[in-house]
């Protein structure tokens, strides 16, 4: 009987790799021993190479690695072991052009002043937020990942700040009479 073996390729931000390998290896190493995969890192280029014989823990740490490129801590990345956690990614172009100056405006209301803004939203839909480069990710339950995704996408549509946190507000309190409804 011959063992396959599943790999998949990804590149991440050079700035990121020395992230992804942590102090002594220390991150990588917990992202393989979690997922029996062998992970390969060009330091260079920022390609990075992942295999092992399970196909849904490759696809796992594959998560883990791209949630990692995309500005998210490593022990906030590793929440993707668990099975109803879930990564999301938003193309800030995608809603507002290819322009430069409009892509950084938006990631700035969508960071808020001093980080505020996107400090309430994590904490309204219980999420964790990077807003890394080009693209916004997010991280939690897929409930809550939904939840904050349309927050965030409307901001990028022009929604005012205020109304975006009350609709996430009530969001919130429905889901906490709902958790303790018997039915």
């Amino acid at each position: 009987m011959t063992s396959e073996e599943f790999s998949y390729e990804i590149k991440i931000p050079k700035e990121r790799v020395a992230v992804l390998i942590g102090k002594g290896g220390e991150a990588k190493k917990d992202i393989e021993e979690s997922t029996d995969s062998y992970i390969d890192v060009d330091s260079k280029e920022g390609d990075v190479i992942i295999k092992g014989p399970d196909s849904l823990k490759i696809f796992t740490a594959l998560n883990v690695v791209r949630a990692i490129g995309r500005g998210f801590n490593p022990d906030i990345a590793l929440l993707l072991l668990k099975s109803d956690y879930s990564l999301e990614l938003l193309n800030i172009s995608d809603y507002v052009g290819k322009s430069t100056n409009k892509t950084i405006r938006f990631k700035g209301r969508i960071i808020g002043k001093e980080g505020k803004s996107r400090q309430v939203i994590e904490e309204l839909s219980e999420t964790y937020i990077s807003v890394y480069g080009k693209t916004v990710g997010i991280i939690g339950m897929p409930e809550n990942v939904s939840a904050a995704r349309r927050a965030i996408e409307s901001l990028l549509g022009g929604a005012p700040h205020s109304h975006v946190y009350k609709w996430l507000e009530k969001r919130r309190t429905q889901m906490k009479i709902e958790e303790r409804s018997p039915f």
